[in-house]
């Protein structure tokens, strides 16, 4: 084979595979963004348990609002409050009448769908302190 021809091809393949990483990569954080709030939909709407703890159902920006809510950290979650406070202030005067759900298969699913985002950020954060701390370990 050509010498040009063979140092083209590992140009080629190892191109390839960069872009490769780039795609899966891309595709990844995609499905993050999408798949969270279809979650959360699936639990709180499809499965009923808004009716289930006596709350009402959500739109779609109650729902991308909840399951940020549900992701980010706390300075997250202080946004996400203030950014509802000042688009709609009454809506911290509401009332609602909040109970324990029936101990049904639906719900138990619908809570274990909710507490699968929810937990989600926690084990990154648990995962960065443990890097942290084999990396001060091997400097030492």
């Amino acid at each position: 084979m050509n010498r040009a021809l063979r140092i083209l091809l590992r140009v080629l393949g190892i191109g390839a595979l960069v872009a490769g990483g780039i795609a899966v990569a891309i595709a990844a954080v995609a499905a993050m963004i999408f798949l969270g709030p279809l979650i959360f939909r699936l639990a709180w709407n499809v499965l009923d348990f808004a009716h289930a703890v006596g709350l009402p159902e959500l739109g779609f920006w109650g729902i991308v609002l909840a399951t940020l809510f549900l992701v980010v950290g706390w300075f997250g979650k202080v946004v996400i409050t203030a950014i509802v406070f000042l688009v709609d202030p009454s809506w911290f005067h509401g009332a609602a009448q909040v109970r324990w759900p029936e101990p049904t298969f639906r719900n138990f699913v619908a809570v274990v769908l909710l507490a699968a985002l929810a937990s989600r950020p926690h084990a990154h954060a648990h995962l960065r302190k443990g890097r942290a701390r084999m990396k001060w370990e091997v400097a030492r």
